[in-house]
């Protein structure tokens, strides 16, 4: 047997078995399987915490991977299926058995109380700070499925009741072409959580499809301005989108060791090509960590990639996607060294001098310090006169 349904896994004896999550790091992180050995497909034979006297069930985003991975270890002698269709199937299969009444009031519970210092309080310092909602504003909520807009609409419900002034949000998803399991995914977890979404259709992902070159770039982008455009349909002046800390740093030091500029993602912007529109980002102080432990605390499954043509991720290439997984893994390597080394990484850009840079760019025009450099040594000459 090459191959195991879920259903046909749930018939074997817990303890028969061990299931081997293959995912990476960035998918893992939108929704782990419980109970998974999280593991590299090379390093499975090596892993001292695979049991390999137990059957492993290799399991990966749809059951496409996982087959050539399960085939090896065969070879190998050792007892090795993989999970037809993946962390969907096992995702769906949780989603369909756990029905509770009272768990968008639970949900909503943590945030106020287990989590009230590190999401909810940080939530609304992102939100002060940065001027992110103002009064009249009417909101679109971006969600994509995934843990992060998730949480982000579970606060701004949050918000709401305790709002100093009055202001809108509508919860806004597109579908650009979801598989109906990643679909079904996203309307079941807001029915859950009590987010009333309104879905707008669109065909995004038949129309990059059969283009060659940087595909998921050209997506991302497509997606962004309908994102725009429904939100203006909706008659909203802002969209939100759930991009938190983590992203923050990871995006300094991609741009830094691979774009060779230093730039961040900034917690708010306006809109170049719809007038009036403006995008936030409401978890800009927000860490990774503590999503996951609400997520998980909260007993929540989310979806991470929803391309129904691909087995990777839709809102980068798999070139961007590797750079990522490689900057995580610089951080935390550094982190040991230096524990302040991501507050570190996050303040270099709000303490920029530029007195000591070379060269910078504002509002597209590139300066040098050539320009002052002259004219200050005149200026300091005439004070000691």
């Amino acid at each position: 047997m090459s191959s195991i349904t879920i259903e046909e896994l749930k018939q074997l004896p817990e303890n028969s078995y061990q299931i081997i999550d293959i995912r990476d790091e960035i998918e893992i992180s939108h929704g782990a399987v419980k109970g998974a050995v999280a593991c590299k497909p090379e390093e499975i034979l090596s892993n001292p915490d695979v049991d390999k006297a137990k059957k492993l069930v290799i399991c990966c985003s749809r059951g496409i991977n996982s087959k050539e991975v399960a085939e090896n270890l065969t070879e190998e002698g050792l007892d090795a299926v993989s999970l037809e269709r993946g962390y969907i199937a096992w995702l769906m299969d949780v989603m369909k058995n756990s029905q509770d009444e009272d768990f968008a009031k639970n949900v909503e519970i943590s945030l106020r109380k287990k989590f009230k210092k590190k999401i909810w309080s940080k939530f609304t310092k992102a939100i002060n700070t940065y001027e992110l909602v103002k009064p009249g504003d009417k909101i679109a909520v971006c969600i994509s499925g995934g843990k992060d807009s998730m949480l982000m609409a579970k606060c701004f419900q949050e918000l709401k009741l305790h709002n100093k002034f009055d202001f809108e949000v509508k919860f806004l998803v597109m579908d650009p072409g979801y598989s109906p399991a990643n679909r079904q995914v996203i309307e079941e977890n807001a029915k859950k959580l009590n987010i009333p979404i309104r879905i707008f259709e669109s065909d995004i992902f038949e129309s990059v499809f059969n283009v060659e070159k940087s595909p998921c770039y050209l997506c991302a982008r497509m997606r962004r301005g309908h994102l725009y455009a429904f939100a203006k349909e909706m008659g909203c002046n802002k969209i939100a989108l759930g991009h938190h800390y983590d992203d923050v740093i990871e995006t300094i030091l991609m741009g830094m060791l691979y774009g060779a500029q230093v730039q961040t993602m900034m917690p708010k912007l306006h809109s170049t090509n719809f007038e009036g529109m403006e995008l936030i980002r409401p978890l800009y102080l927000v860490r990774e960590d503590d999503i996951k432990a609400w997520r998980d605390y909260n007993d929540l499954h989310f979806i991470q990639c929803a391309c129904k043509f691909t087995d990777t991720c839709t809102t980068c290439n798999n070139e961007n996607r590797s750079k990522r997984v490689e900057i995580k893994e610089l951080i935390r390597d550094l982190k040991q060294v230096n524990p302040f080394v991501e507050g570190n990484i996050f303040k270099s850009v709000e303490n920029v001098n530029i007195d000591t840079v070379v060269g910078y760019k504002q509002y597209g025009v590139r300066h040098s310090f050539l320009e002052n450099y002259d004219r200050e040594k005149e200026e300091d000459e005439s004070q000691e006169d």
